[in-house]
């Protein structure tokens, strides 16, 4: 990982109180609107039986609807342990302790040692990464049905948007960055590992794709 994303930058963006915030959100309104689409693409693939693996899901909403909808088991990862006692006070409210599991570590440079999946969800996590081939790779390696991925659109108003995000983030002498990695190239890593896309939603902000592992 590149000196610009540090785990203390890490923290200092995705912080205890950001992971109180998401689960009051959460507890409030439900899902948002990008969320709710993820959890649709993998439901209507089939869950009951099936399991999950979900990179940087935070307090881990996505997981708790998809084992509301027959999910058998799923597994979270996390960069930083900020949001992990917001998480498992959500999994204990829903009564789901006994089919969730979740872990501390960077994925894209640890993920041998964790199982593959039915299902790997990375929801707005891409832009968090400098190593974008890394990160979805090994996302499209653990993957046994589908890989969504949520991720901006590169139009120029994002572009705009993420370089004065950049900016100020320098200003504030934070150890964090956003990359705007280039959809196509995003896609073309995960067909590189053997999948092929099957649903493709660019939306104004965020663009959502499934992708399935060829038969």
């Amino acid at each position: 990982m590149s000196d610009c994303c540090s785990p203390r930058g890490y923290r200092q963006i995705f912080s205890e109180r950001n992971a109180r915030s998401d689960a009051r959100r959460y507890r409030r309104r439900g899902l948002d609107e990008v969320s709710a689409l993820i959890v649709r693409l993998v439901r209507d693939r089939g869950v009951t039986d099936r399991t999950l693996l979900e990179v940087g899901g935070g307090v881990g909403a996505i997981e708790i609807e998809l084992l509301k909808a027959g999910l058998s088991r799923a597994v979270s990862i996390e960069l930083t342990p900020t949001y992990e006692e917001e998480a498992g006070a959500l999994l204990r409210e829903h009564g789901f302790e006994d089919r969730a599991e979740r872990q501390v570590l960077d994925f894209a440079l640890a993920g041998v040692g964790v199982g593959p999946a039915d299902f790997v969800v990375l929801n707005r996590v891409l832009c968090c990464y400098p190593d974008m081939p890394l990160l979805a790779g090994a996302a499209a390696d653990h993957a046994r049905r589908a890989l969504v991925l949520s991720f901006p659109n590169d139009r120029w108003w994002t572009r705009l948007a993420f370089t004065l995000v950049n900016v100020a983030l320098r200003v504030a002498r934070r150890q964090f960055r956003i990359f705007l990695h280039p959809p196509a190239s995003i896609l073309a890593t995960a067909e590189r590992h053997g999948l092929r896309p099957t649903y493709s939603e660019p939306g104004r902000v965020w663009h959502v794709v499934a992708l399935e592992r060829a038969a």
